[in-house]
Parts: structure tokens; C-alpha cells; sequence
């Protein structure tokens, strides 16, 4: 019988200086941003969790700015589609497919790049205009275009303080039952919210 090839040992210590060294600070980012937001977020902490050496990161990003720009700046997914995704369905759904497609999204990028946005907003420009380009204008804003009558603006602002609140709750504070809610549940409570904000009465003319 022959004896069964032993295993390699796995190795210890810093990763090597390759893509997997780049992924691992991309990932390890992400949760330090979140974490912290930007101002209190380390080079050497993120390097730390990425089990690399800090220079790691002046090579592959440039420095915690080119870091923080590829790992919380840049969305996970391309919110250019979701305006006509979310009004497919004609005026009368929009509210709850706005609240669906959201969570679905966030929950799928783990809710750290919001997370990261939210946090650095007070203190990095960058992070807050990505999230009103994104998030107010490239998305809802376009939605309130499309499937509102009049007030267009009011409408859009209207809906961020909803979704930019529900993301507080469930990805930053952890608010439950918010936070481990099922998608369709918030759907069914938030979606009438948002329906009247962007096809009802939103209120007086301003």
C-alpha cells in the first residue's frame, strides 16, 4: 500500500505581494471603513486585518485615499439600471420596489460600503457626494422623474430620508427588529411610505 502524500503545511505570516494581497486589503478596508469611517481608519490597522505589511498599501492604492476610493467609493453594483428597473412595473409599484431593490442590494454587498459611506460623510467629501449622486440623484431622483406627476425634487428627498434612515438602522446601528428583518417585511411596512411620497400627496406646495 502506498503511504498518502502529506499535506503542505500552510503558510504563515504576511500574504505575498500579489492580486490576493490586493483583494485582502480591498476586503479588510471595507470593514475598517465601516468601522471607523475614514478620518479614524488606519493604514496599518487595515494592513493588520489583511495580514500584510502596510507598504502593501502605498503600492497597490497609492495610500488610504486611493484605498478608501476603490473600496468604499466605488458601489458594488450599477445603480444606472436601477431607475427603469424599479419603475418596470408602472407608477403604482414603485415605492415597494424601490425599498426591495435596496435591501436586496445592500444585503448582497453585506451592507459595508454603505456602512463606510455613511460614517466618512461628515468628514470626507468624496464619500458624501457619492452617496447623493448615487443614492438621491442617480437613482431616486430618476425614479421620481418617471413616476411622479409634479415636485420631482421634493419627492426624491422625501424617499432619501427614508432610505438613507432604514440603512442607518439595519447596516450602522444595527436597530432590530429593522436589522435582521426579512426583505418582504420591510417591503410591506416602508414600500406604502414611499409610494405616497413619490405618487400621493407629499404636501403642500413649497
Amino acid at each position: 500500500m502506498s503511504t498518502p502524500r502529506s499535506t503542505p503545511p500552510r503558510r504563515r505570516g504576511r500574504r505575498p505581494a500579489g492580486d490576493d494581497t490586493r483583494a485582502a486589503l480591498l476586503d479588510a478596508a471595507r470593514s475598517v471603513f465601516a468601522e471607523h469611517g475614514y478620518d479614524r481608519a488606519t493604514v496599518r490597522a487595515i494592513a493588520h486585518r489583511a495580514g500584510v505589511d502596510a507598504a502593501m498599501v502605498n503600492h497597490w492604492f497609492g495610500g488610504k485615499q486611493g484605498l478608501f476610493a476603490q473600496a468604499i467609493l466605488h458601489v458594488p453594483f450599477d445603480y444606472r439600471d436601477l431607475p427603469a428597473l424599479v419603475t418596470a412595473d408602472g407608477p403604482d409599484h414603485v415605492g415597494e420596489n424601490i425599498v426591495r431593490t435596496f435591501v436586496t442590494l445592500w444585503d448582497g454587498a453585506g451592507g459595508e460600503v454603505f456602512v463606510g459611506l455613511v460614517r466618512s460623510v461628515t468628514t470626507h467629501e468624496q464619500a458624501l457626494a457619492v452617496l447623493k449622486e448615487t443614492l438621491v440623484n442617480g437613482i431616486i431622483g430618476e425614479v421620481a422623474l418617471i413616476a411622479a406627476a409634479d415636485r420631482a425634487e421634493l419627492r426624491a428627498a422625501l424617499c432619501a430620508t427614508q432610505l438613507v434612515g432604514l440603512g442607518m438602522m439595519r447596516y450602522v446601528v444595527g436597530l432590530e427588529p429593522v436589522a435582521s428583518a426579512e426583505v418582504e417585511q420591510l417591503v410591506a411596512t416602508i414600500g406604502p411610505t414611499l409610494q405616497r411620497y413619490l405618487t400621493g400627496e407629499p404636501g403642500p406646495p413649497g
